[in-house]
């Protein structure tokens, strides 16, 4: 067997052809585009690499036939605030077999090594950790667009070399066409009831303001988490530019209070019973399809891809009150919507997991993001949790800290 770096035009698309060769019968796999994948490991259409650095790899046996996959890449503004320097490793496919697969992991910790990192975190992306990130190991049926899917012998590929689990994300399921519980609705009337608070949804004629909101809700919420960083306004751009044709403003929800911008919610209609049938191409032929099938309503499913509250309006209901005014839209204007995904929620984040609970979804799939130290004598290690005082915490400093001071995650 032998491993090549990727670097020619014929290498990259050879890249792609593997995963889908290897899922060719596979029913519940959808091949993400090749573009959009493509985008991520090049500079300029990926942001990332203004602090960080990628690249990719190829396994061939004797025959000189593909049989893995593999990239590793490094996020500067990330990897040196965790207890040792850490990178990432992600887009991997192989066969059922282990010296392959150590032969692929083996390559990413040495290209990673080699440029200071002293561990990988890993299947992640290059990218923000709402999609192609966490290895499926609960739940093998298909995955919502941009969530990994791969075979369950994968865990004991990652587990066998020595990745162990860093922390879990549990992904739930909303059925809706059954009702909400109702005390999950007292609790909305009870905060309409009460004056200052609103709620809109997104419009692409103000842009800027939402996007300002969002950020602001997002750096608040998450300022103790022990990763956090700020949100960058050049990542929304390029996550809004990208989703345009799917993005219904109906869907994307924020609250206020006195005018003062204090939640979100984000949900897009979930694509991959549309784009499972292009198989990764999104030429124009396949967006003709797509428009078309958009308009007769083929997207049954939609998924809530983030969502943040600012601490000092945390046990405030203010969660209720979104859903009560995105349920109202969509059960009035878009009956095709059957199910909502509610993912992906890693173990670091009880309050979410609970709020996931109290609307009544069910367990839908997980996936696990796995940490690998490079010395065999350290000890594993679990992700922090986003404490549950987080609001008694806001109350107490009352401002974000900075990015500088965190110590670990990703």
């Amino acid at each position: 067997m032998g491993i090549k770096e990727v670097t020619s035009p014929a290498e990259r698309k050879a890249w792609h052809r593997f995963q889908r060769e290897l899922y060719k019968h596979d029913p519940c796999f959808s091949a993400p585009f090749e573009s959009t994948v493509e985008n991520i490991f090049t500079p300029g259409k990926n942001e990332f690499f203004e602090h960080g650095t990628a690249t990719r790899f190829l396994l061939y046996d004797e025959q000189g036939k593909i049989i893995g996959r593999t990239a590793a890449f490094i996020n500067e503004s990330k990897a040196y605030t965790f207890r040792q320097p850490t990178g990432g490793m992600g887009f991997f496919e192989c066969i059922d077999d282990q010296q392959a697969a150590n032969l692929l992991f083996d390559t990413c910790k040495q290209w990673l090594s080699g440029r200071g990192m002293q561990a990988m975190d890993g299947p992640v992306n290059f990218g923000e950790n709402d999609t192609f990130w966490g290895l499926l190991v609960e739940g093998f049926q298909q995955a919502d667009w941009g969530m990994n899917y791969n075979p369950p012998y994968y865990k004991r590929l990652f587990e066998n070399y020595g990745f162990r689990p860093y922390f879990d994300q549990v992904s739930n399921m909303l059925d809706y066409t059954k009702p909400f519980p109702d005390r999950f609705w007292k609790v909305a009337d009870w905060v309409r009831s009460k004056p200052g608070f609103s709620c809109e949804h997104f419009r692409y004629e103000q842009t800027e303001k939402y996007m300002n909101d969002l950020k602001e809700i997002y750096d608040d919420a998450w300022q103790f988490h022990e990763n956090f960083v700020p949100l960058q306004k050049e990542t929304m751009q390029k996550e809004l530019d990208e989703g345009k044709g799917l993005i219904d403003e109906e869907l994307i929800w924020f609250a206020y209070h006195e005018g003062e911008p204090i939640a979100f919610e984000v949900m897009f209609p979930d694509p991959t019973p549309i784009f499972r049938k292009f198989h990764g191409k999104f030429h124009l032929v396949n967006k003709l399809r797509f428009l078309w099938m958009k308009k007769r309503h083929k997207m049954s499913r939609a998924r809530i891809t983030i969502m943040g509250v600012k601490p000092k309006y945390q046990r405030s209901g203010v969660e209720s009150l979104l859903f009560w005014h995105m349920d109202k839209h969509i059960r009035a204007t878009k009956p095709w919507i059957k199910e909502i995904e509610l993912s992906w929620v890693g173990d670091f984040n009880p309050k979410m997991r609970a709020l996931q609970e109290s609307v009544g979804a069910h367990f839908y799939q997980k996936h696990c993001t796995y940490r690998y130290q490079f010395d065999p004598d350290r000890e594993p290690e679990r992700s922090g949790i986003i404490a549950k005082d987080t609001r008694d915490r806001y109350m107490q400093h009352g401002t974000p800290r900075s990015a500088n001071k965190s110590t670990e995650n990703q």
